[in-house]
Formats: C-alpha cells, structure tokens, sequence
C-alpha cells in the first residue's frame, strides 16, 4: 500500500485537515466557489475548451476530488458536442473514499458528480488508476498514487489546462520545486493554461522560468490574490477521428475495439471466422495476475492489469461467475514466494491473503496438504458476456487478412487473392498466433491448451498447475500446455491428462464428473520469447496488442487502452515505464507485416 497517509482531521465545522501539512484541504463554507473561481476560471473554463474535439486537464493534488468533481459538473453542463475530456491527478497521500465523501457532502449541486467519483474512488496503491465514469459524461479520469515529480515523469500526456493544488509551499515545499514546474511544462500544449491559490515568489519564477507568462489576480474569499500563466505558442490542431481497422476477433480484439470506440474512433473489426473463434471461446476464463517477486515492473504491471480488467468486468452483466480464486503452492519454494508476493506494496489491503493448508481447504472445498494464496481480486468471467458487451456498436467483417500495407495515407487490408479486405487510416494487429506470421520479426511461439468442461456440476476457482473454473453452468478443467503444437482438433488424450490433473488437487470434485457427458475445445495461444506481452506501434499506422499467453482476460483490457491512447495521441493509462516494458519493437524494430491468412 501506498507509504503514507494525510492523517486526515476535521474542523468543528467538517472542514477536512491535513495532519501531515498542517493545512486545510478547502473552507467548508465556500470550498466549491474557491475551486470554481480558482482553478476553472483561472484556467478560462469552458471558453478553452469550446470547438475541440479533445481537452485534456491535469492536477497536482487530487485530495478530496473537490476540483475534478466541480470541473466534471461544468463539463456536463458546458461541454461541446461530441468533446471528451481526460483529467489526470496526481496524490501522494491519497485519502479513502469514506474520507472524500464525507469532506464533499455539503454540495448538493454537485451530488451526481460526487456519487459517481466516490463509487469510483482509487485503491491507494501506487501507480496509475483508471476510474470508470457514466459513459454519456465522454470523461476519462487517471488518479496516479505516489511523489508527485517521478510520477509526473510517467505520464505521457501534454495538458491544456493545470490546477496546481498543492498544500503551501511552505508547508509542501516538493509540490512546487523547479523540477516539478520543469515537468509541467513539458507535459503542456502550446497555448497550455494554469491556475493556482498561491502567489509565492519561488513559484512565480519557477513557472517564468520554465515559459509561461504568469499573472496575479484578485483572489477569492480571504485570499487577496491568486495567479494565472500560460504557455506561448499556436493552439492544437484538431484531427479528425480515424477508423482502425482491427485483426482478429479474440479478448485482445474485442478490447481493443472496446477502447478505440470509448475514445471517439471508429473501430473495424476483422475475423476470419467470427469474434471468439479462437483462444478466448472456452465457456469460462481466469482473470489472474501474473505472480512475480523478482521483477518489480512486471509485477506492478500485472497488478494494474488485473484492476482495470476487474473494474470493467465487473460493471458486466453476467460477465463474472466467481470473485477471488485460490492459487495452492506447487513446489517448496512457493511458500517463501508466496510470503514475499503477499507483502508487495502494489496490492490493496486484503488483496493477497496467505492461506495455510487448513485455510486453503476451507476455500477449495476439499482437504490441502499445501497452503497458498487467496486472490480476492482475481475473478472467473464468461468470455461471451464479455464479448456481447465489447463489441456493442461495433462493426465486424468476416474475412482473412492475408496482408498489410501502410499506403502513406492509410493502411490497406487484403485476403489470399489479393482483394481487399478494408481499408482504414490505421490498424491493430490482435490476431494471436496467427499474428506470427503477419508479423515474424517478433518470433511469436504457439503453445497448445486443450481444456474440458461439464454441465451441473459446481466447483471453486482454484489454480496450482492445473485450473478448475465455474461457468455459468457448470465447471472447467484443465488446460494442457504443448508448446510448439498448432492443431486444434480434440484430442482424448489430452482430455485424460485435465482428468488426472485435477485427481491430483481435487479428488473429491474429480469423483464427481465421472458418467457426466464432457465436452472439450482445443486453441491456440502465443507467447513471446520473453514471456511479456506485446503492445504499442509496429509501423507509422500498424499496432499490435498480442502475445498475451495465457492471460489475456487479465492483460487485454489495460494493454488495449494503451494502444488506442497511442492512436488517438491521448494520455496512456500505462505509465512510461511499463509502456516501455511492453514496446514491441524490443523485438523487431519497425518490421513490415508479412503475408499470412488469419
């Protein structure tokens, strides 16, 4: 969890007071009023952002939520058609949501506004948190937990507008140091605008010196003057919306789908077959991070995963069949690394609950030998209900693209005979391992998974080396793992080897099953030569999102909005560094899609 909290106290009159700063948050009286003439009016809201397609607010100092709360009210109210807004803010010291509502309930006026933050609210654990709003508001909302100048270093966004809302200088000195006015003009537009409370010399120079033109202004309340700056140069150039054509029809594709359409493109989807065909057509699915103790990045990157997967998932009718699944050691050496995973910072309070064997029995339902790990967060999904809900307005073509040409001024689409197939301004490689052969540079590998499944029989979401998962009628078993075989015709055997698995961890469950009609199902996955996914630009149009494993349901989502962010030039939810970690052209630098039907 996060290293530090406000020690948050109230005033007789409810005001909400940082222990740590020894300072107010906002006056309970006019805390909204400050927020309104302060920071919206002082950055020339909505004026600024009428006739743009895009606007995009940043803050240092999220606290309460009390400016992102009034700053969406206005943007409901004011907005212009068909405009998105994306704010991001950064906290250090982040409080829980019970904290913010309280602080927040003395403004009816921007009720609606509060509920829909509150029931949204961050864990408070370092890194990037996307928040889902109502999707008729066209807000994306980026909280980001930790010191404010290195997490401002990840973040990929240039803003139009900044509310600096940190505690005084004097008291939160960090909060304006050269360096984080440094970065704040580097994350700016030409043209950017921001607003602050504070007059104090330091920042005053600090912002000059960084090229913005900064003025005083009368202040509000008690406060006789508060400052304004903008940054010179042209305004943004607004650019049309562009279609994205979209290959392969599996969780990555669907996602991806998903997020070009939230942010105002328009996705095309392409399957050769028909959405789901493929690795993500099994009746269940695991939603579970990948568990790592020796690699900090890839493990905060799972865990960002498997958040924003969960958060989207769950919003889901009938999408998730089970909440936490039990993973039980395997070997001796995972009772170590359970302990040290179980402690990570990266997990909410309760996230990761270490079992010991009689726990873990409780759980599965059948007696352990071994202990292992509660994964509160972790879920079992129905990937259909996932994909009725994805590819809602979506467009789909039935086709096999053969091959991909970037033009100059788009991307062409063609099948095995050369015709072709779409053409559209840019692309996303989703295509699994049929994604090997459109793009070789990146030495994909197959791995075969065959898995079983039966009908009204119930059982727990557990996984060792082996898996079980509820459907929404039954159970799931499995899954085999061949690397290097690539059909996908059913084979008895392998459903014999998912039987044994299971007898070995769930005898009694095994039992059960037997003289129960079994139905099995045989895919592809792909995995990379390092074993991290794919995700981000390949060519000046083409982009890919692959190499996903065995847990794409936990990947997709996240690695999907990174990509659509990419096309649309717009903040990633992906910080920097773990953008980085996830580049395909680590692997192949700018390679040329090949010929190969998907």
């Amino acid at each position: 969890m996060n290293d530090g909290s406000p020690r948050l106290t109230w005033t007789e009159d409810g005001a909400p007071i940082s222990g740590r700063f020894g300072d107010v948050y906002f006056s309970k009286e006019d805390g909204l009023a400050e927020s309104r003439a302060v920071f919206l009016a002082g950055c020339g809201l909505p004026d600024a952002w009428h006739g743009r397609s895009r606007f995009m607010v940043a803050e240092l100092g999220f606290g309460t939520g009390l400016n992102v709360a009034a700053l969406i009210a206005l943007w409901r109210r004011e907005s212009p058609p068909g405009g998105r807004l994306h704010v991001f803010s950064i906290e250090g010291f982040p409080l829980s949501g019970d904290e913010a509502a309280r602080a927040l309930s003395g403004w009816p006026e921007i009720a609606e506004e509060t509920a829909a933050l509150i029931a949204a609210w961050p864990a408070p654990t370092p890194g990037f948190h996307r928040l889902d709003l109502p999707a008729d508001w066209r807000v994306t909302l980026d909280v980001a937990i930790g010191p404010v100048e290195p997490t401002l270093a990840r973040w990929s966004g240039r803003a139009d507008a900044w509310f600096l809302d940190g505690f005084a200088p004097a008291a939160n000195p960090d909060m304006w140091s050269p360096d984080v006015l440094r970065r704040v003009a580097e994350r700016s537009r030409p043209g950017a605008r921001v607003a602050t409370f504070t007059v104090a010399g330091a920042v005053r120079r600090g912002l000059t010196e960084v090229g913005f033109a900064v003025e005083k202004q009368p202040g509000h309340g008690r406060k006789r003057e508060r400052l304004e700056a903008r940054l010179t140069g042209p305004a943004p150039t607004e650019t049309p919306a562009p279609r994205v054509g979209v290959v392969g029809g599996g969780i990555a594709g669907q996602s991806v789908a998903r997020a070009l359409l939230n942010v105002g493109a328009s996705p095309i989807l392409i399957d050769a077959e028909a959405p789901g065909a493929g690795a993500s057509g099994f009746p269940a699915a695991l939603v579970t991070p990948r568990l790592d103790v020796g690699d900090e990045g890839l493990a905060a990157l799972s865990a960002q995963a498997l958040e924003r997967a969960g958060a989207l998932y769950d919003a889901l009718p009938e999408a998730v069949t089970a909440r936490g699944v039990v993973q039980l050691e395997q070997a001796p050496r995972d009772v170590g690394r359970f302990d040290r995973i179980a402690g990570q910072p990266i997990w909410a309070e309760g996230a990761m609950r270490r079992l010991n064997p009689s726990a873990a029995s409780a759980l599965v339902g059948e007696p352990s030998t071994t202990g292992g790990l509660e994964m509160r967060d972790a879920r079992a999904v129905v990937p259909a209900a996932i994909r009725g809900a994805f590819l809602q307005g979506v467009e789909v073509i039935k086709a096999s693209v053969h091959a991909i040409e970037e033009t100059g001024t788009g991307v062409r689409l063609t099948d095995a005979d050369g015709a072709v197939v779409v053409e559209t301004d840019a692309v996303v490689i989703t295509a699994g391992w049929g994604a090997a052969a459109l793009v070789p540079q990146l030495a994909l590998s197959p791995v075969r998974g065959q898995a079983d499944w039966v009908e009204g029989v119930r059982g727990p979401a557990v996984a060792w080396g082996g898996y079980v998962v509820p459907t929404a009628t039954g159970v799931l078993f499995g899954a085999t793992h061949d690397r290097a075989r690539t059909h996908v015709s059913q084979d008895p055997s392998d459903s014999r080897r998912n039987l044994a698995t299971l007898k070995t961890r769930l005898p009694n469950l095994a039992e059960s099953l037997e003289g129960s009609t079994s139905h099995s199902r045989a895919a592809i996955r792909a995995t990379t030569p390092d074993r991290l996914p794919l995700a981000g630009r390949l060519g000046d149009r083409t982009w890919i999102v692959g190499g996903l494993g065995a847990r794409g349901f936990a990947l997709a989502p996240l690695l999907a909005e990174h990509v659509a962010a990419q096309i649309m030039a717009t903040p990633s939810p992906l910080p920097t560094d773990l953008a980085a970690r996830v580049d395909p052209r680590r692997l192949a630098e700018r390679p040329r899609p090949a010929e190969r039907s998907t």
